[in-house]
């Protein structure tokens, strides 16, 4: 069962859902958190929340966590492209769906990214539109402005 704590930080509310021995959720307060939880603050959710603190008081830029996203293999191989793009730079769904040998997937990649449970920890938020403009994000663009604006700072 997954075990979640929930957290206040300087975007509202969010819950850190912890599977066996990884973070497998980050997820903002109102949208939707695993149908089953058990509510326990863990060593390493508490370690994460912690990270997660640095990274908002720009102290920190990589996260050092074991991280389980759940998904298909195709949306993994998404997670794992986004989870390269560096601190305080973008990347556009074309860029990430070339970069997993899948050039025509670039839907394909934004559905995967928006699916992404681990949020923040794995950078969906660095993905834009290939015009430079923001696009969706599951805690609101308003969210993904201030956590790219957050990054550009540092």
């Amino acid at each position: 069962m997954t075990k979640v704590f929930f957290y206040d930080t300087k975007i509202g509310k969010v819950g850190i859902g912890q599977e066996e021995q990884a973070i497998t959720n980050l997820f903002f307060y109102g949208t939707s958190s695993p149908k089953e939880y058990l509510l326990e603050e863990t060593e390493l959710i508490a370690k994460a929340a912690e990270q997660l603190g640095e990274y908002f008081a720009g102290k920190r830029k990589i996260f050092e966590l074991p991280l389980s996203p759940s998904g298909t293999d195709f949306e993994r191989s998404v997670y794992a492209a986004l989870s390269n793009i560096p601190y305080g730079k973008t990347k556009s769904y074309s860029d990430i769906a070339a970069e997993i040998s899948r050039p025509k997937a670039v839907r394909a990649v934004g559905t995967a990214n928006g699916k992404n449970p681990i949020s923040i920890f794995i950078p969906c938020h660095r993905v834009i539109g290939k015009n430079g403009q923001l696009a969706g994000y599951s805690g609101g663009l308003d969210v993904k402005e201030i956590l790219l604006d957050l990054e550009k700072s540092n």
